[in-house]
């Protein structure tokens, strides 16, 4: 038997989450094709508190029941942002899929998620006990595996609003629409006065989360170009020795092969 709960304020549906077990969406896109037995939904697609694109002092805001569709159509979700939704299925499921359930799902594939990871995203979740703040790579902590408590919810993903201009994001499939991510990228470059100031890059669909690893890149931050280029096979064997992948639809060998050189290819871009 199947129920569902449909509550008209955020806060109704904290009261539900705290006193029963149940399974919170709001596009369903991943969740109905499980066609799950005995299970309770509560159904979050149309509350207010979540479906709004804001921006603050320091962030962009996006509500955990915003489409896809939606954040492609606001001017203030930043550029790659928008590049990794646009590949996501079909307009159908952009139109359904939201940035909450991209991120509950729990899997290193989503598309969102990547973007996320390579911006030092923070998550709002809250609860009748309050609200909190948490680092999106401290809220994965393995494959299905959420810093979420039961009586928790995802309110808003908090991109920031200024480091993200410069970017390179790549996916790749095993075909051009439709794809579930074999292997996605995503590299995020500053610069100030000379000197590189952020350089980061993101790894989905490879392990059981979204790989970065920022001890490697504080190798390149506060380097000109010039400097930057001379540590360049030292920052390469850095990553590789990071790389420890799974085998998925392809072998873990031709995954790290693929990373290593959509890595050299975010690097070359940016004159390194």
């Amino acid at each position: 038997m199947v129920n569902g709960f449909v509550p008209k304020t955020l806060q109704e549906a904290l009261e539900l989450r705290a006193t029963r077990d149940l399974v919170p969406y709001a596009g369903g896109t991943d969740l109905m094709v499980e066609n799950r037995e005995n299970v309770s939904y509560l159904f979050l697609g149309k509350l207010p508190e979540l479906r709004q694109i804001t921006v603050d002092g320091e962030y962009v805001r996006i509500g955990a029941a915003v489409t896809f569709t939606e954040a492609l159509a606001s001017d203030l979700v930043p550029p790659l942002m928008k590049e990794a939704v646009s590949r996501i299925a079909a307009p159908a499921i952009r139109n359904a899929g939201t940035f909450g359930g991209n991120l509950g799902n729990g899997s290193a594939k989503a598309d969102s998620v990547l973007i996320e990871f390579v911006a030092d995203a923070k998550l709002r979740l809250v609860s009748v006990r309050g609200e909190r703040l948490v680092d999106v790579d401290k809220f994965y902590l393995g494959r299905k595996k959420l810093d979420l408590a039961s009586d928790e919810l995802i309110a808003e993903v908090l991109l920031p609003k200024r480091g993200l201009e410069n970017y390179y994001y790549e996916k790749v499939g095993g075909r051009n629409a439709l794809a579930i991510s074999r292997v996605s990228f995503a590299g995020v470059f500053a610069e100030q006065d000379g000197k590189i100031t952020n350089i980061a890059a993101a790894f989905g669909a490879v392990a059981d989360t979204v790989l970065r690893w920022k001890e490697v890149e504080q190798m390149l931050i506060g380097k000109t170009l010039a400097e930057a280029r001379a540590l360049k096979a030292d920052y390469l064997k850095a990553y590789e020795a990071h790389m420890t992948l799974t085998r998925g639809r392809v072998s873990a060998e031709y995954r790290k092969a693929v990373c290593m050189n959509l890595l050299g290819e975010f690097l070359a871009k940016f004159g390194i």
